[in-house]
């Protein structure tokens, strides 16, 4: 008779992650972002997205860039594709130094330190500044992309309130002083004040200074975040923060906005300690960022008419903003409020008392059209009752339909409410990571 062979059950890992005690604890604070999830479904071509914050890029003169790019490599491709310095290409920061200056900033291109987009800048400054358990102080709400940062070194954010003309000084000096009276210290102050992402408000210029003299005042590093600053829909730009403290204001800056986000390259400009600190941050991090990237970036500043570009991205956008603008106010129901951006890419959407914007995305998706809920710009949880939604990338009607698809889900929520009650959901801790296209 032949033998059986002996029956032996296979023992399989039932942990849903085999190396989940091997991790480090700022591993914990990684969780998948509620914006990330929407991908899947936002970038179907039956699906309006006012999701996403990825800039519209058909404006650019492909042809001209591909020219351009071309000739980079014939003529020094040797050169562009080779590694380079840590702190970035000498002749991009040279050039770095003009862009800055149209928003009042007169820097040296010494203290400019290049990075793989202005997130990485904000990763590196928060590595070299805060350690488990140090306070960084952010507006409510902020972008998400700080807040999933600030969670991976284990930070706590402290929010403060921001209205149609952004941070409210009276409430930062406050939560400042709620800190030192703990016992602890803020290590700085993240704030985007041109345009901001995600309410789309901007700094007053009377709060600008207000806002350099409280932190002054309680000695607080502030990290200024302008992607958007050279989009300002009416006149000239805003002067930077930086413009008036370069000592106490680190500024972050992008191309990934005023020219095309594929080539990741952004820049900090610091003083020079915080600078030297940021280019052996940036060794280690990278070795240097990548050599090709910034090239192909200086040699369209060079060789394009960049501000000529810039100012067609604004029309572009206002366009946009407008048709948004518009559509919110023909459409949406009455007890609805939004703000009213000059600048950027984003509006900021409160909608009416009981409506959950988290609980009531999945049937906006059902209905073709997404948006952010705005618990994802919370480090705390807040932010149901509010909405972000995007106009830099669908056109004029695509808007007006994703509004429209919008307006109506809100109304079918509205009548819920009135029939069961308003639902209350809880509001849990928790900070998301950012999505590939929302800055």
């Amino acid at each position: 008779m032949e033998d059986v062979p002996e029956y032996r059950p296979v023992h399989r890992e039932t942990r849903f992650d085999a190396d989940l005690a091997r991790y480090a604890a700022r591993a914990k604070g990684m969780v998948a972002s509620e914006i990330r999830a929407l991908f899947s479904v936002a970038n179907r071509p039956e699906v309006v997205s006012l999701a996403g914050g990825a800039p519209n890029i058909s404006g650019l003169p492909l042809d001209v860039v591909g020219s351009l790019l071309n000739e980079l490599v014939g003529e020094r491709g040797t050169v562009a594709m080779q590694y380079g310095s840590a702190q970035g290409d000498p002749a991009l920061r040279e050039q770095i130094t003009d862009v800055m200056s149209l928003v009042g900033i007169d820097a040296s291109p010494d203290d400019v330190v290049v990075t793989v987009g202005s997130q990485q800048a904000l990763d590196l400054v928060t590595r070299i500044f805060c350690d488990p358990g140090d306070v960084v102080i952010c507006e409510a709400p902020s972008y998400v992309g700080a807040l999933g940062v600030f969670a991976s070194y284990q930070c706590d954010v402290v929010h403060v309130a921001m209205d149609d003309h952004g941070l409210i000084p009276e409430h930062l000096d406050s939560a400042l002083a709620s800190v030192a009276a703990s016992g602890r210290r803020a290590k700085f102050l993240y704030t985007i004040p041109s345009h901001h992402n995600p309410m789309g408000v901007s700094l007053s210029l009377e709060r600008r200074a207000q806002v350099l003299e409280i932190c002054r005042r309680h000695d607080v590093l502030v990290i200024e975040d302008d992607p958007y600053g050279l989009l300002g829909f009416d006149g000239e730009p805003y002067r930077a923060l930086r413009a008036d403290d370069p000592a106490r204001v680190v500024y972050l800056g992008s191309f990934s906005k005023t020219f095309a986000p594929g080539f990741r390259v952004g820049w900090a400009l610091a003083p020079h300690a915080i600078r030297d600190k940021l280019v052996l941050a940036q060794e280690s991090a990278t070795l240097c960022p990548p050599t090709f990237s910034q090239h192909a970036v200086g040699t369209y500043l060079a060789n394009h008419d960049w501000r000529g570009q810039i100012k067609a991205f604004r029309e572009m956008y206002r366009e946009r903003r407008d048709a948004m603008l518009a559509s919110l106010a023909d459409l949406m129901p009455a007890t609805t409020t939004w703000t009213k951006p000059n600048g950027g890419f984003y509006v900021w959407v409160t909608l009416p008392e009981g409506i959950d914007a988290k609980a009531m995305s999945p049937r906006a998706i059902t209905a073709r059209v997404a948006y952010v809920p705005g618990t994802a710009f919370y480090a705390d949880g807040f932010g149901s009752q509010s909405m972000r939604l995007s106009y830099c990338f669908p056109s004029p009607e695509r808007i007006r339909e994703g509004i429209r698809r919008l307006a109506a889900v809100v109304e079918q929520e509205m009548d819920l409410r009135d029939t069961f009650g308003p639902l209350h959901l809880g509001r849990g801790r928790g900070v998301e990571s950012p999505g590939p296209d929302l800055r």
